[in-house]
């Protein structure tokens, strides 16, 4: 393909420019002795005008909002309340309401009555009008201030001169004022203070006084519903017999709770004579010894004649040791013994009947308490009833009694600080205002160091508007654009105009002398304006060394704004690995590119995508994919590749016209258009060639296949065809 020469005519784009920062550089300094003259000046005017302000001076006053009540003074019955009443006090909400009530006007006139702020200047400037104000309000551009009060006039400039803020995330309110007397910036946030704590004390005051006139009254209405209350239930009480006994239980109950225990104890009593007097009368019956029988123990009787008994038994056995069985000595011992024994029996039958008799008693005292009992239940379910409206009744007058009390407790609280007038304020002065020593405004230094610093910038600014306006500052750019006059004549036999050749060893040959030096401006600006170097001349422009092909290729692309890169392997895939490579590396450069595979292998594809199994190019022309199908993310660069697509050649090759539309499609959606052809024909090249792009010829061959390139250079028209050499390696081992 050829590209002649003298179809395009050089221009230079007025408006392709750059702003020449070394020119701007220059013109500020050359002008920095205006531009520190001015900043200078500036300096001075400021230092000057700040002397001739009137000084103002600015103190502050700090309260902490707080309960002044200490825990001996505070309530006795309200503790807890003014402690949730402190909680309240203290929010945020809480605070902001003081700051409100700081900066009242009943609060503010009482300050400028007690200062009379109205006979000084400051405060009411309205009295004396300059000219200018005077004018304007003549002729009614500006409203007389004249027309409202002195003493609003006089509020209206303590408020511009008075702040007042809580401090964030804290409970104190600062009140800061401004004047230009420093003993009154001192006195009047200290008065402001202390005219709040007394409005808190005398609202206090105010509360306290209230609340006594209202209690009096009521208290003297409860004394008359408790004594009203109380008499009713004594009055039910009466009459209903229900008398008071212990633990606040009524007679009664009182009685049932002893009757019951009286009589337990009296079935007890029964119980145990009953055992007694069986056991005793088994023991008489059966003839055992009544001497382990606890009754016969205790009887006192009995127990002096077991005395005797025992002393005669001693005797007949002192006797007998002596005297033989029938000695009247020993008879005559031996039935006094038995007669004591007799008396023994004798006096435990007087026992046991004792013992019936002790058991008929409480059998018939456990009747009576069973009757008495009985009598006694009727009696308290019926005081049980009773006493649910005598409950009712207690509760009333007790609830009556609570209140009053509460009542003349609150009473002697309020009349006690209402006659001593104690009532401390819920906030404290805690750093008062101090005379000030130095103005907050104008502050000389500042003002005149930033006036300066103000100056310089302005001198900067205006000398670089001067030159950017005037065109000084600007240089032209070192690309010229080509501007075609006819459509270009693209045939087989033409060459591409690209001016690089490439040696089979880098020293041996020198470049050729270039009649312009290339400068690659912006890749991405230039090849979205379709713009160029100019047309190289018909000898090779340099050699490029064989280590730095890709690279070189890449860079020529991109610097001589092709649009279109065509690439020719002649010995087929061991070549087209050249084509990828040069491809990402553009990519990598910025560029927007595009690799597009003609070849019938999809090698290239292979190598930049998983497989080549996708949408591309046949897919295309068979009409099988949209536009946007066949655009593919390579695998290991920011370049895009349009595959050679699975659908049918034949069916793709009958719309083999349309092929130019698609690839002009392509061109439009990057800056550079890469075609691999593989080892198509020279004649073939005429379907990828568009006059509507800048399109150069690349042909990639290994180092073994030299001649073959060579003989493909001779027939595309000579050494003026781009020729790029690729690594002896497998095609897509190097792609990768």
């Amino acid at each position: 393909m050829t590209k002649s020469q003298d179809q395009f005519t050089p221009t230079r784009d007025e408006r392709d420019v750059d702003i020449d920062l070394a020119a701007l550089a220059a013109a500020v300094w050359r002008r920095k002795a205006l531009i520190g003259a001015l900043a200078l000046g500036l300096s001075v005017a400021a230092f000057a005008g700040s002397s001739l302000i009137s000084p103002k001076y600015q103190s502050e006053t700090r309260l902490l909002v707080e309960s002044g009540e200490s825990v001996f003074t505070q309530p006795a019955s309200g503790g807890q309340g003014n402690g949730e009443a402190m909680r309240v006090l203290v929010d945020r909400e809480a605070v902001l309401s003081q700051v409100e009530i700081i900066k009242s006007t009943d609060l503010l006139r009482k300050i400028a009555t007690d200062f009379d702020l109205a006979s000084r200047k400051e405060f009411d400037e309205a009295a004396n009008l300059n000219i200018i104000s005077k004018t304007l309000i003549t002729f009614g551009l500006q409203r007389n201030p004249l027309d409202l009060p002195a003493d609003v006039r006089v509020l209206k400039s303590m408020r511009e001169k008075l702040e007042v803020f809580a401090i964030e995330n804290s409970r104190v309110i600062a009140i800061r004022f401004k004047s230009k007397d420093p003993a009154l910036a001192e006195k009047i946030p200290n008065a402001i203070a202390d005219a709040y704590l007394g409005l808190q004390r005398d609202a206090k005051l105010a509360t306290n006084a209230d609340a006594a006139e209202f209690l009096q009254p009521e208290i003297n209405a409860l004394r008359d519903r408790v004594r009203a209350a109380e008499a009713k239930v004594a009055e039910f009480k009466s009459a209903n017999d229900l008398l008071d006994g212990q633990n606040q239980s009524t007679l009664a109950t009182q009685q049932l709770a002893e009757l019951s225990s009286e009589l337990s104890r009296v079935k007890a009593n029964r119980g145990s004579a009953e055992a007694t007097a069986a056991a005793m009368r088994a023991a008489l019956s059966s003839g055992a010894s009544l001497d382990a029988l606890p009754s016969v123990q205790s009887s006192g009787l009995i127990d002096r004649l077991r005395e005797r008994r025992a002393e005669l038994g001693a005797q007949i056995a002192q006797l007998g040791t002596t005297l033989l069985d029938g000695h009247p000595r020993i008879q005559a011992l031996r039935s006094q013994l038995a007669d004591l024994e007799g008396q023994i029996r004798s006096e435990a039958q007087k026992v046991i009947a004792g013992l019936d008799t002790l058991a008929d008693t409480a059998r018939k005292r456990e009747e009576q308490l069973v009757i008495d009992l009985n009598r006694l239940k009727a009696e308290s379910a019926r005081t049980g009833e009773e006493s649910v409206e005598l409950r009712a009744l207690e509760r009333e007058a007790a609830a009556e009694r609570q209140l009053l009390e509460s009542y003349l407790s609150r009473y002697r609280e309020a009349s006690a600080r209402t006659d001593n007038a104690y009532v401390p304020a819920d906030a404290r002065i805690f750093s008062k205002a101090v005379t000030p020593t130095e103005p907050y405004f104008p502050k000389k230094l500042p003002i005149t160091i930033a006036a300066f610093f103000a100056g310089l910038m302005a001198g900067v600014l205006w000398v670089l508007l001067a030159e950017l306006f005037s065109g000084r500052a600007m240089r032209r750019s070192a690309v010229t654009a080509m501007v075609p006059m006819t459509e270009p004549v693209m045939t087989a036999t033409a060459a591409p105009s690209s001016a690089m050749t490439v040696a089979p060893e880098p020293t041996t040959t020198q470049p050729v002398a270039d009649p312009e030096p290339i400068i690659a401006p912006e890749p991405t600006t230039l090849l979205r304006a379709r713009q160029r170097i100019a047309a190289p001349p018909a000898a090779p422009a340099f050699v490029v060394p064989v280590s730095q092909r890709v690279e070189t290729v890449a860079s020529e692309l991109i610097a001589a704004g092709w649009q279109r890169a065509v690439f020719l392997s002649p010995e087929g895939d061991k070549g087209v690995a050249g084509s990828v490579l040069v491809t990402r590396n553009i990519a990598d450069q910025g560029v927007r590119v595009i690799l597009v595979d003609l070849t019938t292998t999809a090698l290239p594809s292979r190598a930049m995508l998983e497989s080549d199994a996708a949408s591309g190019i046949t897919n295309m022309l068979a009409s099988d994919a949209a536009f946007a199908d066949i655009l593919h993310a390579d695998l290991y660069s920011e370049a895009q590749i349009a595959p050679r697509g699975n659908a049918s050649v034949a069916k793709a090759m009958r719309n083999a016209e349309r092929l130019p539309q698609v690839l002009a499609a392509l061109n439009a959606a990057c800056d550079i258009l890469v075609i691999e052809c593989g080892a198509a024909e020279a004649a073939m090249l005429d379907l990828v060639a568009d006059p509507d792009f800048a399109c150069a010829t690349v042909v990639s061959a290994t180092q073994t296949a030299l001649p073959l390139a060579a003989a493909m250079v001779a027939t595309l028209g000579g050494p003026d065809t781009c020729l790029q050499v690729t690594t002896p390696v497998a095609p897509a081992k190097a792609a990768a």
